[in-house]
């Protein structure tokens, strides 16, 4: 976990995040059920759903992050271990809760699994970086693609992903320019409607990195907001002057590390 040292708050906690937006007409679409890590909640998402996330609360980088799947005679999961995934089979709900409570180190939540769309035939979402202007408004100052490593459940540069720009992105799945577009219009719209909601919830805030996810029905959900230290150092290369801007709006806050 990084040490923030500098003029931008945040808000603590995934759940907290979900249940402000929740909360907004404009934005209760885009997010996926979430709740505290209970047995009973535990049970209650498998009458919904045939899978779900269990994440760290507070966590960064895809750590702690396990995958649980309905299979035909019970239920799978799957977890990132030392860089490795391994797999594991459990024939009920009440021998999944124990064997994650007996694992726990951290408060846990329970979210909606989403089919994530895919580009050569890996797993993708969005970052969407928005920052205020020094003394003004909140911007989209960027967007890069975080596709994950074959076989992997989590996306993450830093478990063995790659970035990709939007562009990119477009031409590998055969989407017309105009439809990249307007798919930057969209992630750049709900992002900035984001910032607004949480911003107003907690003061101070400058900056905030929204990951965002297609489904495989072409739905959009907001996976993750993250308002502590959200990284944006891959864009060095892939767009540097959208970077460029990152910096110089992260200088005006005091941020100095990217």
């Amino acid at each position: 976990m990084f040490k923030k040292n500098y003029a931008s708050r945040n808000i603590n906690g995934k759940l907290l995040v979900s249940e402000y937006l929740s909360a907004n007409k404009k934005l209760e679409q885009y997010v996926p059920q979430t709740v505290s890590f209970s047995l009973e909640h535990l049970e209650m998402m498998f009458n919904h759903y045939d899978m779900v996330y269990v994440k760290p609360d507070i966590g960064s980088h895809g750590k702690g992050i396990i995958k649980i799947e309905r299979a035909d005679s019970g239920f799978e999961l799957y977890e990132i271990v030392q860089k490795k995934q391994s797999r594991s089979f459990y024939k009920t709900i009440p021998e999944v809760y124990e064997r994650l409570k007996k694992r726990k180190t951290c408060r846990l939540i329970v979210q909606k699994g989403i089919s994530l769309d895919r580009v050569n035939n890996r797993p993708y979402d969005i970052r969407a970086m928005v920052q205020r202007k020094p003394g003004g408004s909140w911007v989209c100052t960027g967007l890069m693609v975080k596709v994950g490593a074959r076989n992997k459940i989590v996306t993450n540069y830093y478990q063995g992903g790659a970035i990709y720009s939007m562009k990119k992105l477009g031409k590998r799945q055969g989407l017309s320019v105009g439809a990249t577009e307007a798919r930057v219009r969209t992630l750049s719209r709900v992002a900035l409607q984001i910032a607004s909601t949480l911003s107003q919830r907690r003061s101070g805030m400058h900056e905030i990195g929204v990951d965002f996810a297609y489904d495989k029905k072409q739905q959009l959900w907001v996976l993750e907001v993250n308002s502590n230290h959200p990284q944006f150092y891959p864009l060095k290369k892939l767009d540097p002057a959208a970077y460029r801007k990152m910096k110089r709006f992260a200088a005006s806050y005091g941020r100095r590390d990217a």
